[in-house]
């Protein structure tokens, strides 16, 4: 059985790694480290698409290094233990360097984060993880400090566009075999609907080429074509794929707009589709604190009584009990207010660093502490009427700085 155009067009060089000429370009960090055989450990952070273990194994090449694929979702500590020996018996026999590819590192606890330590930093293996989450939050520290972090970004249109023509001039490898014909608006509907996802791109294309008759052997794709295929093919709602992420947008959306209705449809579309519960479940938890937050505070304990049923009862039952919970959310006042303070927050946090904590604001536990004014001047609140006082709470450099504003 032939591979998926998606995998036989995998770039093997730099120069067709298209859209990430921040990362990958003539003279950037990482392209001088992979040429000058200086690399350390890295971890990529991008959307789905764009590239992550494809620079993997282009590293891997470049720098003669045995690649191992590590998935999350398949394998663990003993796995990893049976790896880090056979790096070791390499490095020592033929100095062979072992690149250890964790796909979906944040699938990983602590713990097994914890276990690619020693291998990391005693050099038998470089840790290439990717992930889609924020590592801040979902790497461990220890990783984070050893590690060379590089965001990889949605592909543009123009690199889609590439990717697209690579694909069809391609003999080997892509459809340029096929006499195929396009006009301008069928591309950009393609390029439209991958939304920066080379991975969506090729296997739409695949998926047009494979459901189009031909027409004295040539392969005609306009884009009333394309739309048509492409409506068959997200009937289908691949659980990992584009219309996953579509229905579960007009989900959150019709719920932040207040209509019950559109929520309902779009849950029954999942339902029906064999999307998982929890998933939907676990949407709707953030969605009570993201969308909802104090405008009606029982969203949230409403929606973590869903999660629970959803977890207690199981489908198909179930299903009444996520309907219950998403025509409350849809129906209840909102606000992103505390969402919006939390983002205002977190970007003084990354802008200004790690800001000393006031010294009032600090407990003294030590007798060099109090010497040092460790708590001097803090006002307990209790002591006041409705234990409400006007200190400074923030740092000095943001001290007056409004994050939560609640609508009036």
């Amino acid at each position: 059985m032939q591979m998926p155009l998606a995998e036989r067009m995998r770039p093997k060089d730099f120069d067709e790694f298209f859209g990430q000429d921040g990362i990958v370009g003539k003279g950037r960090p990482l392209r001088n480290a992979t040429e000058q055989d200086s690399l350390q450990s890295i971890i990529l952070w991008g959307p789905p698409g764009t590239g992550k273990t494809t620079l993997a194994r282009i590293i891997a090449e470049k720098t003669g290094s045995i690649f191992i694929h590590f998935s999350a979702a398949t394998m663990g500590v003993p796995e990893l233990k049976q790896i880090v020996k056979e790096a070791e018996d390499r490095r020592r026999f033929n100095k062979k360097r072992t690149i250890l590819f964790v796909d979906e590192i944040h699938r990983f606890n602590k713990t097994q984060q914890s276990a690619f330590l020693p291998s990391v930093e005693d050099g038998t293996i470089i840790l290439i993880g990717a992930t889609t989450e924020n590592p801040s939050f979902e790497v461990i520290s220890p990783l984070l400090s050893r590690s060379l972090v590089l965001v990889l970004k949605s592909l543009d249109d123009g690199s889609l566009e590439k990717i697209l023509e690579q694909a069809l001039k391609n003999k080997e490898l892509g459809f340029g075999k096929y006499k195929i014909t396009f006009d301008k608006k069928a591309k950009e509907v393609m390029i439209g609907f991958a939304d920066g996802d080379a991975r969506v791109l090729l296997n739409t294309l695949e998926f047009a080429v494979q459901n189009t008759p031909k027409i004295k052997g040539e392969i005609r794709l306009d884009s009333k074509k394309i739309h048509e295929i492409l409506q068959k093919k997200a009937i289908r709602y691949d659980k990992n794929g584009e219309e996953h992420y579509n229905v579960i947008s007009a989900f959150i959306k019709s719920m932040r707009d207040s209509d019950p209705d559109g929520a309902l449809y779009w849950l029954s579309r999942m339902i029906e589709a064999g999307e998982d519960a929890r998933f939907i479940a676990r949407r709707m938890v953030i969605f009570a604190s993201e969308d909802i937050g104090n405008a009606m505070p029982t969203a949230l304990v409403v929606a973590n009584a869903v999660a629970h049923a959803v977890e207690f009862v199981g489908l198909p039952e179930a299903a009444i009990n996520l309907a219950h919970g998403v025509t409350y959310l849809a129906s209840a006042k909102k606000s992103n207010a505390s969402y919006k303070g939390l983002l205002a927050a977190t970007a003084d946090v990354k802008k200004h660093g790690a800001l000393p904590v006031p010294l009032h604001l600090r407990n003294a536990v030590t007798n060099l502490m109090k010497d040092l004014n460790y708590g001097k001047g803090y006002t307990y609140a209790h002591d006041y009427k409705n234990t409400k006082i006007e200190q400074q709470h923030l740092p000095d450099a943001l001290n007056g700085k409004k994050y939560y504003e609640p609508p009036k």
